[in-house]
Parts: C-alpha cells; sequence; structure tokens
C-alpha cells in the first residue's frame, strides 16, 4: 500500500473518517476496500455493482454508494478540532509499521498527543484492575526502570496496573502511549482525568474508536491488540486466568510479540494469569534487565543510541562513528575493561562489581558496547569482549 506523508487535507481527512463511519462496514473490509481502490475516494465513486462483486452485502454497498455517513463525518471532525485530536491512517508514513503488520490493523486512529512517539521502541504493560499491593509495586519499579532505559510504555489506562504503569513512566521522565477503549476525547475511568491530561500532553493517547464513543465493555477486547501490536513485547504483572491481560498476552504470541510475566505468590487468584504464562514458555521477570536483553538487536541498539544521548548528553551521537574506544562513553569503558575474551561474564557479575551504577546504566553500557562492536552478547545473559577489540587494548 502507498504510504504518504505528513497531514492530509481536510477533504482526504473527511473520506477516511466518512469510511470509517459507515455501517456495518468492519475493520477487515476497510483494509481490503483500500487495497483494492487505494483511496477512499475511490471507493465511494464506485458503484454498488463492483463493490458487491467484491463479496461486499447490498446493504453496506448501499451505505457507501449513497455517502450516507458523510454527514457523521463530518461531525467527527468538529469533535476532533474541539478535543486537539488528529486522524492517523494505514497509508500514513508516520502509522506505527509494527502495528501496521497485525492482521486486523485499523485502518483509522484517533490520536491527542505527540506522535512522535510512535517511532520509539515501544512495550506493553497490562494487568489487573484488582491489582495487590505487591502488584502496584513491581510494576511501578519495573516500569520506571524500563522507561529510564529508554523504553515508551503502552497501556489502557484502566484502573490498577495500566494506571501504576502510566503513572510510573511519567514519574521516570519519559512519555507513554495510552490506547483507549472509547474515544481520545472521553475520559475513563472518570478518576483518571487528569492522568489522561497528562499522557496527552507529555505522550500519546490513541483509540481506533471515533470521537465521543463512550467505553462500552465490547470495546476493550477489540483495543487489546493494538495494545500488543504497538510493542516489541507485552509485560503482564498480575492477572486472573482468564483475564484481559491474558488476552493481551495471547494476541502478542499471535502476533510474533515476545510475552513476560512477573511471577506472583501461588495463593493469590491475581498470580495465576502471569504463573500460568511462565508455565507456558513466557519470560520470567524479575528486574528490567530479564526485558531488555530479550530484545532484538536492532531494538537494542536504537536503545542504545537514544540512551547514549540522553545520559551523556553528546551532539550528534547518532553519526559517531563506533570503531575506536573513542567511540563509548566512560561507563561503557569501565565495565569493558571487566570482560575478557577467554571467558564469559555473566551480567549479574557486573552488576555487582559496579555498585555505584545503576542496573538500567549497566545494561545501556552492555547495548552501547555490543552496538560499537566491541562485545558480544552469549545464551544466559553472558557477555565476552570481543577478539579484535582485546588486542588493541
Amino acid at each position: 500500500m502507498a504510504m504518504v506523508a505528513g497531514r492530509m487535507t481536510r477533504e482526504e481527512e473527511l473520506y477516511w473518517l466518512a469510511l470509517r463511519m459507515t455501517p456495518g462496514l468492519g475493520t477487515r473490509w476497510m483494509a481490503r476496500l483500500i487495497e483494492h481502490f487505494r483511496t477512499p475516494q475511490a471507493v465511494f465513486a464506485a458503484p454498488r455493482s463492483e463493490l458487491e462483486a467484491l463479496g461486499l452485502s447490498g446493504s453496506v454497498a448501499q451505505s457507501l454508494a449513497s455517502g450516507c455517513a458523510f454527514e457523521d463525518a463530518v461531525i467527527q471532525q468538529e469533535k476532533m478540532r474541539a478535543a486537539g485530536a488528529v486522524a492517523l491512517t494505514l497509508n500514513d508514513d508516520r502509522y506505527p509499521w509494527r502495528l501496521r503488520e497485525i492482521f486486523d490493523p485499523p485502518v483509522v486512529l484517533f490520536a491527542k498527543g505527540s506522535l512522535e512517539v510512535l517511532d520509539s521502541v515501544m512495550l506493553a504493560v497490562v494487568g489487573t484492575r484488582r491489582a495487590t499491593p505487591y502488584g502496584l509495586a513491581a510494576t511501578e519499579r519495573l516500569t520506571g526502570d524500563l522507561a529510564r532505559a529508554g523504553l515508551v510504555i503502552v497501556s489502557g489506562m484502566a484502573r490498577g496496573i495500566d494506571t501504576a504503569a502510566h503513572k510510573a513512566a511519567l514519574a521516570a521522565g519519559a512519555p507513554t502511549v495510552a490506547v483507549l477503549g472509547c474515544g481520545v476525547d472521553v475520559v475513563y475511568p472518570v478518576e483518571n482525568r487528569r492522568l489522561a491530561e497528562q499522557i496527552a500532553a507529555r505522550g500519546l493517547l490513541l483509540s481506533e474508536f471515533p470521537m465521543g464513543t463512550p467505553a462500552y465493555p465490547q470495546n476493550f477486547p477489540i483495543r487489546n491488540r493494538i495494545i500488543s501490536g504497538l510493542s516489541a513485547g507485552v509485560l503482564v504483572v498480575e492477572g486472573a486466568q482468564y483475564s484481559g491481560s491474558s488476552i493481551t498476552a495471547r494476541l502478542a504470541l499471535e502476533q510474533n510479540r515476545e510475552v513476560f510475566a512477573v511471577p506472583g505468590n501461588i495463593t493469590s487468584r491475581m498470580s495465576w494469569g502471569p504463573n500460568l504464562l511462565i508455565k507456558q514458555g513466557a519470560k520470567l521477570v524479575q528486574d528490567a534487565d530479564d526485558v531488555l536483553v530479550e530484545l532484538s538487536l536492532e531494538d537494542r541498539q536504537r536503545l542504545a543510541l537514544e540512551a547514549e544521548g540522553r545520559l551523556f548528553g553528546v551532539p550528534g551521537m547518532r553519526e559517531r562513528r563506533a570503531d575506536t574506544n573513542d567511540a563509548v562513553s566512560d561507563a561503557a569503558r569501565r565495565v569493558l575493561a571487566r570482560l575478557r575474551v577467554d571467558e564469559a561474564t555473566h551480567l549479574d557479575r557486573l552488576l555487582e562489581a559496579f555498585e555505584e551504577l545503576s542496573s538500567s546504566e549497566i545494561v545501556a553500557a552492555l547495548f552501547e558496547l555490543e552496538m560499537a562492536g566491541l562485545v558480544r552478547q552469549l545464551p544466559g545473559k553472558n557477555f565476552v569482549k570481543v577478539w579484535g577489540e582485546s588486542r588493541s587494548s
């Protein structure tokens, strides 16, 4: 599908919104029509017979041919302007690439906040609305560390674990993305009004549901595929065996995403979900490093570059050559000095050796060294110095 950059004209936006508001036209059919006709303008210009020939029902084809949804589309535009929201369409190059790859990506997303965060490496953190003190504490610690490592935290702004994850990311000075089961101009739950304002100011509110859509219960399982689809992985903190967070984890597996889980007390029903996921092969998470080391090399390289610039504030950091010791930070130099060519060093030993450095700083330094080709990671969180580097040091 051809992609376009930048903002749509008001008329182009109106056609996309009309397509979204057409009664009976689901996400998959919208995507099929755009794939066939390329633009929503061409969809609405097509004769009813051609639409039916593609397999559309007569009633939906008639709705498209009559353009009955344009009145609703105009109302949507007015609501978007009033709320400061924008529409992000499937053929826009700002549309997040991971989400585009899922089976049924939303054709139109409504967004309020900074679209730039969608270009970040994202991690979903989900869990129960009935969080225990343990679950809340684990969420705050893990999410804070992951946000400081450069991951953008994605969650659903529900009560409990979701709310704790968003707040921890904001407290770490990082943006966060809330994927809603209602319109981006509707606050649910109502006690999160202030949180929604903070997320919109420093991150992004996102929904596939039109402006003004109430928080219907059936919307939340639907939106969960977006939470996992945006993310490199999903971290489940607490949840019952058949909870919404377990549904999100299942969707993540179907989307070929990493699944992480925080183990819990076996006597607590809120631990059944994550404990079962661990039994089924999810990565057990005790600290942020357990997540970070499982990310793809490409994602870890991105985080290393961003962490280097963020921690040390060196201009032009991304453009520097990374083939000598001069290209690494002081923390990375110190970590490199502890590593050997002929013997692997486990991550835990490095954490013990540098008590003055946080675990996030050490992991960021290892990412930086791996990106520079100075260190190689072995299975089991073990690291060795690259032979060529050892000869020159």
